[in-house]
């Protein structure tokens, strides 16, 4: 194989990868009181939450909160949007950005 295939082939690994680790969050237990939360907050101050986002079955809202939600401490148990927005949350937020498609 040339340099040039086998650069060729470990991007085509690689987004194959990503592909499948965005598919690897855990789902939200249906009634979860931060997740609604997420998804009022969201939906309420930005525009397009319920585009459709990459995520078979979830609008970008939902995408993003599911993200949130799996990407914050188990122990946290704040808001989850209004965390993504401080300081301490930016890298979350452009982690579940990406995910959901919601730029």
């Amino acid at each position: 194989m040339t340099q040039v295939s086998l650069s060729i082939t470990a991007a085509f690994f690689f987004a194959l990868s990503g592909a499948a680790f965005a598919q690897d969050y855990n789902a939200v237990p249906a009634g979860d009181s931060q997740y609604r939360e997420c998804l009022v907050r969201v939906n309420k101050i930005y525009e397009g939450g319920n585009e459709k986002s990459p995520i078979r079955g979830q609008n970008k809202a939902q995408a993003y909160c599911t993200c949130l939600w799996n990407e914050t401490p188990d122990d946290f148990r704040g808001n989850l949007s209004k965390f993504a927005d401080s300081d301490r949350g930016k890298r979350i937020d452009k982690i579940c950005t990406k995910y959901s498609d919601w730029e």
